[in-house]
């Protein structure tokens, strides 16, 4: 794949997770991980959390006075209960947290960072070249850092394909957008009364 279309698929990457948000990506990601390799682990949370209202409900069956025994054997199956599963939502917790972190890393890796490693390894290379005096003596910005004279350099490209993306975004957004009833004064008649 050429230069040009790398850098402006690279940009419309970088904007279409903007666009979308990368919170609303992590939880997909997230939702489709924890499908994919923690099954059990929801399984067993989801039984816990069974188990234990189970024990709440014949817990609150029992009476406290009369039979203080299965009442207090009831009432430390459920605070057992309880701590495992508070335990258990904490390694849950810290899961999520982990991947969250990776998959931010991934993210910026994937969008900021290969944005800068391209822009620094093409950096002298011209993207294309212009026509000879088109812009006149501001042809040089076009270049600008360090392309050859007369071309556009990585960095400018990739400010015009951000450029071009965002106004295309903002076009498709007005386009989709539901458009809001005007408010449109009425005048009212007066009514006179004649006697």
């Amino acid at each position: 794949m050429s230069l040009i279309f790398t850098i402006f698929a690279l940009v419309f990457l970088t904007e279409l997770i903007s666009w979308i948000g990368q919170t609303a990506l992590l939880e997909f990601a997230w939702d489709l991980y924890s499908r994919l390799f923690m099954n059990a682990s929801y399984t067993r949370q989801r039984q816990l959390k069974a188990e234990l209202l189970t024990a709440k409900k014949e817990l609150m069956q029992t009476s406290a006075q009369d039979q203080f025994a299965k009442w207090a054997k009831l009432k430390r199956g459920v605070d057992k209960g309880l701590a495992e599963l508070e335990k258990f939502n904490g390694e849950l917790a810290s899961r999520k947290t982990a991947f969250s972190l990776k998959f931010k890393t991934l993210m910026w890796v994937f969008t900021t960072g290969l944005s800068f490693v391209i822009g620094w390894w093409y950096r002298k290379a011209a993207v294309f070249y212009l026509p000879p005096g088109w812009l006149g003596p501001l042809g040089w910005w076009m270049a600008f850092p360090f392309a050859p004279k007369g071309s556009v350099s990585v960095g400018v490209w990739q400010l015009a394909c951000r450029r071009v993306i965002k106004v295309g975004e903002r076009t498709v957004k007005n386009i989709l957008a539901p458009s809001e009833p005007v408010a449109v004064p009425v005048e009212m008649g007066t009514n006179s009364k004649s006697s």
